[in-house]
């Protein structure tokens, strides 16, 4: 299969610890003996961090952007460098040096791209693009639900949605982790669009993601432990 993964930064680079960086990297090289990827690797607390500082001596919003972009693709050479020679050496800029590096035999590692874009937003529309055969996205819940699991104890979390329940989630809530939906809107339009098949889960533990990926070999899974996107 050919996988794009959104990696989100508060997953991967929350304090910048080391270890993390390698726990995940064992578990990405070892998914990686079968499968092609590609990963999109967010900014995390430290993008906030720049974005707020950026914010409080007056700076625009494009420019808060590109300084969140610049930090993605910070913590994309730290995965690069966790990963060794099994990653591609370069982080593409743009959608198509990421095109010319998924041709490799290497395992590509990107951030940001434009001003606007979230981490899911490249995910998917680089899925979109280069034909990905499935799309992931671990994030800090297990799944997406009826409402914030955090708050409301009747809540319920999804086995499956559309990509137009998708949507129509997406432009009902403000779209935070946790909250109905932890996609982003363009994503979810992106993946509606694209009929991409897409799943949702818990990403603080990188044996769910192996768990997840060794039951799509076996043939599209109807059921796992995240929420499943189909077209």
């Amino acid at each position: 299969m050919f996988i794009v993964m959104s990696l989100g930064g508060s997953i991967l680079a929350g304090d910048l610890d080391p270890v993390r960086f390698k726990t995940y990297a064992e578990a990405i090289l070892k998914i990686s003996e079968k499968h092609k990827l590609l990963l999109v690797v967010g900014g995390g607390v430290s993008a906030r961090r720049y974005i707020e500082a950026a914010r409080g001596i007056g700076a625009d919003e494009v420019t808060c952007d590109f300084l969140g972009i610049d930090v993605t693709r910070l913590n994309a050479k730290l995965l690069i460098s966790a990963l060794g020679k099994a990653a591609y050496p370069e982080v593409p800029t743009n959608y198509n040096e990421a095109a010319v590096a998924a041709e490799s035999s290497k395992i590509v590692v990107m951030g940001g791209v434009i001003p606007g874009q979230t981490t899911d937003a490249v995910s998917a529309a680089l899925s979109e693009y280069l034909g990905a055969d499935l799309f992931l996205i671990p994030t800090s819940v297990d799944g997406i639900y009826s409402a914030d699991p955090n708050i409301d104890k009747n809540a319920v979390k999804y086995k499956t949605l559309t990509g137009s329940e998708l949507v129509k989630m997406s432009g009902e809530t403000s779209l935070k982790a946790g909250s109905k939906s932890p996609i982003d809107p363009i994503a979810c339009k992106l993946i509606e669009r694209g009929g991409i098949r897409t799943i949702v889960l818990d990403g603080r533990k990188p044996e769910t993601l192996l768990k997840i990926i060794e039951g799509e070999e076996k043939g599209p899974q109807k059921e796992c432990e995240g929420t499943i996107i189909t077209s």
